[in-house]
């Protein structure tokens, strides 16, 4: 494995451990990055490249298991059970709340890698996500928060917040901002909004990340085994220390920042890529 090599498969790592759970879209963030200035496809092929970008997401489901693993082990009843863990939030809940995408994701999984991982489509993603965002929060102020926390969360909500998480299949639009931006306007806070994103983020994206590895599987050489094994632990320990900044943050600054930084960078891209 080269210096270059390294450095590549690091600075994607750390791209998508910081904003993966920030709702700007880390596969935006990270096919900009890579088609700018990187050029992973050069090094692994298109196909491997792809995949690539997919399965170190892994790293920052890990990093969501390691801080939710207390409410993962009440959810899967791996604990001691207890009459407080029925009001707690329920498998079943997430489990509702994954199958939107999950059906979505699995149909259209071949047409979005052919067609949709480019800058082009990203900056579409990015401007209808952080309209999406602005609306969500404008919606809020006209009414009361019904769901502080996210163990008062209704299947109906868990399956709206579901059918949210569908937009976040176009790279660009973020898996975490449309889902928080839906749980908003289906009257939940922004913090409860944010823990069940991140919660049905595991089987969601190790779902596709693993789909991904099998259908890709005889393109990988030994030699591109280091490249992952780099980002898996970049995206792994930086997503650790933005998962627990954004759940402090969230609360408090709403998602119109984040709205105003994706049109920012849309138009600054467009501008230099085109």
């Amino acid at each position: 494995m080269s210096l270059w090599e390294f450095f590549v498969s690091l600075i994607l790592g750390f791209v998508e451990g910081m904003t993966e759970f920030a709702p700007v879209s880390s596969t935006g963030h990270m096919i900009i990055v890579d088609e700018l200035w990187l050029n992973s496809t050069e090094l692994l092929g298109e196909s491997v490249a792809n995949t690539f970008k997919v399965v170190i997401q892994l790293g920052s489901i890990l990093a969501v298991v390691v801080i939710f693993k207390d409410r993962f082990i009440q959810m899967l009843h791996l604990g001691k059970r207890t009459e407080q863990a029925e009001n707690k939030l329920k498998l079943s809940q997430v489990i509702v709340g994954i199958i939107p995408a999950g059906v979505l994701g699995f149909a259209f999984e071949d047409y979005i890698d052919t067609y949709l991982f480019s800058v082009r489509t990203v900056i579409i993603g990015l401007f209808l996500g952080a309209i999406l965002m602005i609306i969500a929060d404008v919606y809020q102020k006209k009414r009361s928060v019904s769901t502080t926390t996210v163990d008062k969360i209704t299947y109906k909500q868990a399956l709206g917040m579901g059918l949210f998480q569908c937009m976040g299949l176009w790279p660009g639009f973020s898996r975490s901002g449309s889902t928080m931006s839906g749980g908003v306007i289906l009257g939940m806070s922004h913090r409860a909004s944010a823990d069940f994103t991140f919660i049905m983020a595991v089987p969601v994206m190790m779902g596709a990340s693993g789909l991904s590895l099998i259908k890709n599987w005889q393109y990988f050489t030994v030699d591109a085994i280091p490249f992952f094994i780099v980002g898996f632990v970049s995206a792994f320990v930086f997503a650790l220390i933005a998962i627990r900044f954004f759940l402090k943050l969230i609360n408090r600054v709403k998602l119109v920042p984040f709205a105003i930084y994706r049109i920012i960078l849309a138009g600054a891209i467009f501008v230099l890529y085109f």
